[in-house]
């Protein structure tokens, strides 16, 4: 962890006619550090991330990533296709969406379409495999493979996607992101479905990931084995609003989030899995 700001939300508002998703969240995300965003269901959080990444237009205040070239940049502002390759913010969802009948490999090319279509120059220039469109291919290439090794991944490079165990799908879907260079990775319930092994995995390449890669990384998450053992930030939001912040250490004794969230067992102690 750096000690720098990577992206700064400022009294985030979200409403959809009378109901309000987020209710003026303002938070900081700390660079190359995971920062873990917890709450029951229904609490806002993936609302927030398709505020950061250009699903939803907020309806007050103000997102704004601290880019190191670029400087900052107002989320709102880009068109939702832009968000990833202007900001470098990038997500996955829930339920994977991966592409069941493609190749591993195949999978982490089509991730990096927009560089792709570009030097295609629209489908002219890759029907007729010019050479800036095969050297667009070909770094394509080499850097889903130059994932894919980094992740311990080559094993399956030629293996469909929708053929694989589900926890590896999953660590699949996180290579497939970091195809497009993410500054920010948000990841919304990574370890859903996952088994505790697969969870301890999970947890060891994504403290990789921020401590050899340098990636920046935003978490949803229920799996408490995973929030506690790998954050090193937590904000809990409830109904919208946000009720606490601070380390796990802090967050696992804070009596706001045992009420709401994580529960009490029967010595009124704190505990790390939800229910």
């Amino acid at each position: 962890m750096t000690g720098k700001t990577l992206l700064s939300v400022q009294n985030l508002t979200m409403r959809f006619g009378g109901l309000t998703a987020i209710d003026n969240l303002s938070l900081n995300v700390p660079d190359q550090a995971i920062t873990g965003i917890i709450g029951p269901n229904g609490a806002g959080k993936t609302t927030f991330f398709n505020c950061l990444t250009g699903f939803y237009k907020p309806t007050e205040g103000a997102v704004t990533l601290n880019h190191p070239t670029k400087g900052p940049i107002r989320l709102a502002d880009l068109p939702s296709h832009k968000v990833a390759q202007t900001a470098q913010v990038v997500r996955t969802f829930q339920n994977i969406r991966l592409f069941a009948q493609m190749t591993v490999l195949e999978n982490l090319v089509v991730a990096q379409h927009n560089a792709l279509q570009k030097a295609s120059m629209f489908s002219i220039a890759g029907l007729l495999r010019l050479p800036g469109y095969r050297k667009a291919a070909d770094e394509a290439i080499e850097r889903a493979l130059s994932w894919l090794k980094r992740l311990n991944l080559m094993d399956i490079v030629n293996v469909p996607a929708g053929a694989l165990p589900y926890g590896t799908q999953r660590r699949v879907e996180i290579a497939r992101a970091l195809c497009v260079n993410p500054l920010l990775l948000c990841l919304d319930e990574p370890a859903a479905g996952l088994n505790p092994k697969e969870s301890a995995e999970l947890n060891t390449l994504l403290l990789h990931l921020v401590q050899e890669e340098g990636v920046s990384i935003l978490l949803i998450e229920h799996d408490m084995s995973v929030v506690m053992n790998v954050s090193d930030h937590i904000c809990v939001l409830n109904y919208g609003r946000k009720i606490a912040e601070g380390t796990p250490a802090e967050i696992r004794v804070d009596p706001n989030v045992i009420k709401a969230y994580l529960g009490e067992d029967e010595d009124d102690q704190p505990v790390e899995k939800a229910s």
